[in-house]
């Protein structure tokens, strides 16, 4: 009998505990609803979210690690001709990422020779560079604009920065430009800061040097180079460099001044060919 009055009592019992809460969980609910957003029972629900955040952020994590374990799987039994689509696809997603970039980068450039046409107030046309010759001879480099754009022989050509030559030699669609290094080129300059004149000459060692440069001028390191616009040669006013070297002091006739230009022409890629500039605002309006 004590074996059955113990089998039988838990299913007695077991309506009245059913009944019990649910009664609970409505009051509960009740008091839930009624209540502000910062009474008890908030306070608890936002205290088990916060305990059990971690447990779903792990299921998260698991879960992207079965799906790429799922993706390697399909990918180890798909077959060649999925692998070969594959591949190819993302052959031509590489492509359009490095096209992309080169759009980018041709956009800073273009940007550049922008602001330098804003700043010298320049008139001219841009061009491209499409062929280089560095030997210690021939310092020149070949633009896609020519005498169908208005270029003519003996044009200052920029690059974003300041002034790489001149045209030498003009077809309809290309122009040849003799840069500031070459050995037979010459460009009257100026120095900013004290307006000494001289002349900008490349040389076999593929060196700038200002020369003719009076010998009680005082020249620094750092000195701003200009063009000065004498002979008509370099349109007046524009930046070739600064003053990086000097050899011997002033009053000495045989100082050599070595002058960095401010672009590099062995990195161009875009130019700009000057028709007219106005750089007496830029310039302070001083005379040479």
């Amino acid at each position: 009998m004590a074996l059955n009055f113990q089998t039988q009592e838990p299913a007695r019992r077991s309506p009245l505990v059913l009944i019990a809460c649910l009664v609970v969980s409505l009051v509960l609910m009740t008091i839930y609803a009624r209540e502000s957003s910062e009474g008890p029972l908030h306070s608890v629900q936002a205290a088990v979210e916060t305990a059990v955040a971690p447990l779903g952020f792990i299921g998260a994590t698991g879960d992207a690690l079965v799906n790429d374990a799922s993706d390697a799987v399909a990918n180890a039994s798909a077959d060649p001709d999925t692998l070969t689509a594959l591949q190819e696809q993302n052959e031509e997603l590489r492509a359009m990422v490095a096209q992309a970039e080169e759009y980018r980068l041709e956009a800073e450039r273009l940007q550049g020779l922008l602001a330098m046409k804003d700043a010298y107030h320049v008139e001219g046309v841009s061009g491209r560079v499409i062929g280089r010759s560095y030997d210690a001879w021939n310092q020149t480099i070949t633009i896609d604009v020519g005498s169908s754009s208005g270029v003519s022989s003996g044009m200052t050509v920029m690059g974003a920065a300041g002034v790489i030559g001149q045209t030498v030699e003009v077809a309809p669609g290309s122009s040849t430009v003799r840069l500031l290094s070459d050995p037979r080129s010459g460009a009257a300059a100026i120095i900013q800061s004290n307006r000494a004149e001289g002349i900008v000459r490349g040389s076999l060692d593929g060196l700038i040097y200002l020369e003719n440069i009076s010998a009680d001028v005082a020249v620094s390191v750092g000195d701003v180079v200009l063009t000065s616009g004498l002979g008509g040669s370099y349109v007046r006013g524009l930046l070739i460099g600064e003053v990086v070297r000097v050899d011997g002091n002033p009053g000495d006739a045989t100082r050599r001044i070595v002058v960095a230009q401010n672009t590099s022409a062995k990195s161009l890629e875009d130019v700009t060919v000057v028709f007219d500039a106005d750089t007496q605002a830029t310039q302070g309006g001083g005379d040479s």
